[in-house]
């Protein structure tokens, strides 16, 4: 692993030929960066274990944290990884995706045992960015994703992808450049209780997908 290409893909018309490579190197056990519609994420493919582990290894934890979210191309995709959910759920979701929030949801059986949780639940993404949710959807199974922090706790977020690519390169398998990302993540919504619960603020504006 390592020796990561630094793919330029553009948002509003991602290539598919560039799309293909990326779930190739996903196939094949790679570790991705990616642009979002908050910051940019790293991810693996959901069914490679191998893949996971070295995700994890990259990210200095355990499996099993509740570290990691799932990335959809579409909330029908979403379904098929998630226990059913109510209607009140499905509207906000509806609502607000693909935006910047991440909703944590109880899992399917569809989650391999090397993803799971001690909750049972799993954050899910689709993101208001076509490059990550074309490759989900060209997968044909989520990416396991976190986001790329900063060791410069001011900074916080890496939003240059160049400088991405410089820091990871010997680490991930491919980093895409889809221009300057942003340093605020997605607001964290929990959906598994009776009433929805922000977990963290962030760029989505949770109040808005009420009214």
């Amino acid at each position: 692993m390592g020796n990561a290409i630094l793919t330029r893909i553009f948002p509003e018309n991602p290539e598919m030929r560039k799309i293909q490579h990326a779930v190739e190197v996903l196939r094949s056990g790679g570790v991705v960066i990616y642009p979002t519609d908050t910051v940019y994420g790293m991810g693996c493919d959901l069914y490679n274990a191998k893949a996971f582990d070295l995700l994890c290894k990259i990210k200095g934890v355990k499996p099993g944290k509740d570290l990691f979210s799932l990335i959809f191309y579409d909330i029908s995709q979403v379904s098929e990884y998630v226990k059913p959910i109510t209607t009140q759920v499905y509207r906000v979701m509806k609502k607000g995706l693909p935006g910047p929030f991440t909703f944590i949801l109880q899992f399917s059986n569809k989650i391999p045992r090397s993803f799971e949780t001690k909750r049972k639940t799993v954050g899910v993404r689709i993101p208001d960015n076509l490059i990550p949710r074309l490759i989900a959807r060209e997968l044909g199974n989520p990416i396991v994703t976190s986001s790329i922090r900063d060791e410069d706790s001011i900074l916080e977020y890496s939003t240059d992808p160049s400088l991405i690519h410089e820091k990871y390169e010997n680490t991930v398998d491919m980093v895409i450049d889809g221009g300057y990302g942003h340093n605020v993540a997605s607001t964290i919504v929990d959906c598994t209780g009776d009433e929805f619960s922000v977990l963290r603020s962030g760029l989505g504006d949770f109040e808005s997908l009420l009214r």
